[in-house]
């Protein structure tokens, strides 16, 4: 067989892999996933709604929402980098000690589709141990950059214990043309009981100070809620499909987990 023969057979045998790797992805599409997928888009129980952030902790922003949830008390689930976390311990240890969920992000906002098997479970493994040594206990929910699933993604978070969690509605927070206003109405428009809520606590991912933006509308998001009769907390109390939680620590800061 010559080497134009060999690469033909090569490209075939190629592209199922490559179709299989990215077949999740159909469940970006927002109005599908929360039609025919409501364990991945996070819905819960009618009466309340999960107030959820991407991309910190962030020593800038962070903060200032912890502040204002406190006010509030109200408690919410944090989906952090785990690359962030490396960088801020203290900042993650004050909000697990604050009552939030910490949940994964992943080790670095990269999207999924371009990171093969390995790539994609070191990356969260490496995360996951992070964020576990810094709480004392392993996350148990995972939301990938971008809201990007692939089958890697979905086979390494099986393996690590790991549950995939979207959201219903967004406040598309992170354009560099987002106000309180636009954050608030984005969010609102769609959102209905059972719901999980996305914004960002940090900027890192998004336009130069777009958490303003996020900031200024949170109270009024939490004000809409109330008006609309939904209580409003972390994924751990939205009542969706059961999930164990996150695996103790040993003394020497590793998980046990059980197989």
């Amino acid at each position: 067989m010559n080497s134009t023969r060999l690469a033909r057979a090569a490209a075939c045998a190629l592209v199922p892999a490559l179709a299989a790797h990215a077949a999740p992805v159909i469940s970006t599409f927002g109005p599908l996933r929360n039609r025919l997928m409501p364990g991945l888009a996070a819905q819960g129980r009618p009466d309340h709604v999960a107030l959820t952030f991407d991309d910190g902790p962030d020593p800038v922003s962070s903060p200032f929402f912890l502040r204002l949830l406190a006010a509030r008390k109200v408690h919410a689930t944090f989906f952090l980098l785990g690359s962030a976390a490396s960088r801020s311990p203290g900042l993650v240890q004050e909000m697990a000690a604050a009552g939030h969920e910490i949940a994964l992000h992943g080790w670095g906002h990269r999207m999924l589709l371009l990171r093969g098997p390995r790539s994609t479970y070191d990356d969260l493994a490496r995360a996951r141990d992070t964020v576990a040594t810094l709480t004392g206990r392993a996350p148990r929910l995972f939301r990938p950059p971008y809201g990007v699933m692939t089958l890697s993604a979905h086979v390494a978070a099986r393996r690590l214990g790991l549950t995939p969690t979207l959201w219903t509605c967004w406040g598309e927070d992170w354009r560099a043309g987002a106000t309180a206003d636009t954050v608030h109405h984005t969010v609102t428009t769609d959102l209905r009981g059972g719901g999980t809520i996305l914004l960002h606590d940090s900027d890192c991912t998004s336009a130069p100070g777009s958490w303003l933006s996020t900031l200024g509308a949170l109270p009024r998001i939490l004000d809409t809620c109330r008006q609309r009769g939904l209580r409003v907390g972390p994924l751990q109390d939205h009542g969706t499909r059961p999930a164990a939680p996150g695996p103790a620590l040993t003394s020497t800061g590793q998980a046990v987990h059980a197989r």
